[in-house]
């Protein structure tokens, strides 16, 4: 779905609030007054709140999944580098789009609707079959273990830098760097994790003795 300027600003709006009051807990005039537009202009763009979040999820779902199918088909890259170069693209997805992490995480605690939780569902099984086949890849060249627990894999990804994006400011304060500029202590703790999670992945998939 190519999305106008409009439809983006609407988005992220919705995004914004999503994050702060849950879906159940935001308005569509919320969402109008937060972007700066009239109701009847949501309603011609999205329909509905629901079509709204449906939209929401293929605008963010839609581009890291291109990523993956490409990386899968690069032929210049062995598994445990597919692997690691996933492990930043993950990295890099959760930082930037931290309001869209939070709807997904806030929605998954508390959302009794049905609609959102079959979206967040279908996100999972699509990502998690093209991790999959790098795995498999992985298996086939003798390069990853056999009998590698998928979802359990990707919990200790996405949890782990879960727990950091909620937790930055006692981490900040635990290693001294309350005066470090928010740029560059976003530059670290990418860093940090990349190198802590590569290890991770490196000691649960690797086939080396």
């Amino acid at each position: 779905m190519e999305l106008n300027e409009k439809q983006r600003l609407i988005l992220d709006a919705a995004e914004k609030l999503m994050a702060e009051k849950g879906f159940d807990g935001t308005s569509v005039r919320d969402i109008a007054e937060e972007a700066g537009v009239n109701l009847a202009m949501i309603s011609y763009y999205f329909g509905s709140k629901e079509k709204m979040m449906e939209a929401m999820f293929a605008q963010r779902s839609g581009y890291y999944k291109l990523q993956l199918e490409s990386m899968i088909r690069d032929k210049e890259l062995g598994p445990m580098a597919k692997m690691e170069r996933l492990i930043d693209q993950y990295i890099e997805k959760l930082m930037n789009h931290q309001a869209f992490h939070r709807v997904l995480v806030r929605e998954q605690m508390v959302s009794g609707n049905k609609m959102i939780t079959d979206h967040i569902q279908e996100l999972k099984k699509q990502n998690q079959a093209l991790i999959r086949e790098i795995i498999s890849e992985g298996q086939k060249k003798g390069v990853f273990k056999k009998n590698i627990d998928l979802p359990i894999l990707m919990m200790t990804l996405i949890g782990t830098i879960s727990q950091l994006l909620t937790t930055q400011h006692f981490y900040k304060e635990i290693n001294g760097l309350q005066d470090m500029p928010a740029d560059e202590f976003q530059k670290h703790i990418r860093k940090k994790l990349s190198l802590h999670l590569k290890k991770i992945f490196h000691a649960i998939l690797s086939n080396e003795a």
